[in-house]
């Protein structure tokens, strides 16, 4: 079964109205190399913060998430008023240590104390955990919805770009198959060339010859090097057609292609061989940018 590949890219919002209650959940994400979840939510829905990791963890695996969950209530319900009475009377004693000193009388006193902070406070009422969860699940799930769209497209632009290098990457791979057996026949022509000159007259012993050539071969056969890359290019196209979470997988079949180019670019000894490693270095580096942002 395929599944999209997502990007670690994304934002989603949700909100939903139940019962004079309004909960509003936001989403953003970036590259992160783990799971690494943050949300920030009312002191009132403190206890929903495990129900809400537990829905995300479900349906998002990789990323520095953000949560922000905001409530607002607009029945008299859910509000308490409470009387700090201990510091009511903590104020008042005050007050009248100050009538004294000062020498007079202050006629308002309980209006005086009222003002003073954390007196009288306004609170959101507890309510059952149930009840806050059914309200604030739908706005999760929408804004869950819209996160993972938005991660889907992303991803989608990434995998097209990703598959478009790596057909470049093959192309280069098969001109450097057509270039490496002539590099030999090549090499000794000029070498028997080069002999001739030097010696002359003299005839050139065939088996010392072909010996010479075998040891320049062997050091630089690629052969291995191309059939490891062919692999990890069809690896690389199954990876993204399957979808997924391939970002860590694909991260490690990037090095070990970017080694197999480094092993040919060291036994190269054509200029074209060069040149199209210098292009297939740069190709493959172009995708491990952009597979950073895979989840």
């Amino acid at each position: 079964m395929s599944h999209q590949v997502r990007s670690m890219t994304g934002y989603g919002r949700g909100e939903h109205l139940a019962q004079d209650r309004k909960f509003v959940v936001e989403m953003k994400s970036v590259n992160h190399r783990y799971h690494d979840l943050n949300i920030k939510l009312p002191r009132v829905l403190a206890s929903l913060e495990d129900n809400i990791k537990k829905c995300i963890a479900k349906n998002v695996f990789r990323g520095k998430i953000d949560v922000y969950v905001s409530f607002e209530t607009f029945s008299a319900d859910d509000v308490e008023i409470k009387l700090n009475e201990g510091l009511a009377k903590a104020y008042a004693e005050k007050i009248h240590i100050l009538e004294d000193l000062l020498q007079q009388k202050n006629e308002d006193i309980v209006s005086l104390t009222a003002r003073f902070p954390d007196v009288i406070v306004v609170e959101k009422a507890q309510k059952e955990e149930e009840v806050m969860w059914a309200g604030l699940l739908p706005a999760l799930e929408q804004a869950l919805e819209n996160f993972i769209a938005m991660r889907q497209r992303e991803g989608e632009n990434l995998k097209q770009d990703i598959l478009q290098k790596a057909n470049r990457i093959q192309n280069l791979v098969d001109d450097v198959k057509v270039y490496a057996p002539t590099v030999v026949v090549e090499y000794q022509e000029k070498l028997q060339n080069r002999l001739k000159e030097l010696l002359d007259k003299v005839d050139v012993d065939p088996q010392r010859l072909a010996m010479e050539v075998a040891i320049f071969a062997d050091k630089g056969c690629i052969d291995e090097e191309l059939t490891r890359l062919d692999s990890h290019l069809k690896q690389l196209n199954e990876m993204m057609e399957q979808g997924g979470q391939v970002g860590r997988k694909l991260d490690f079949l990037v090095q070990e292609m970017n080694r197999e180019s480094n092993t040919i670019a060291s036994k190269a000894n054509d200029i074209r061989i060069v040149k199209a490693t210098i292009e297939l270095k740069s190709e493959i580096e172009k995708i491990r940018e952009q597979i950073q942002n895979l989840e």
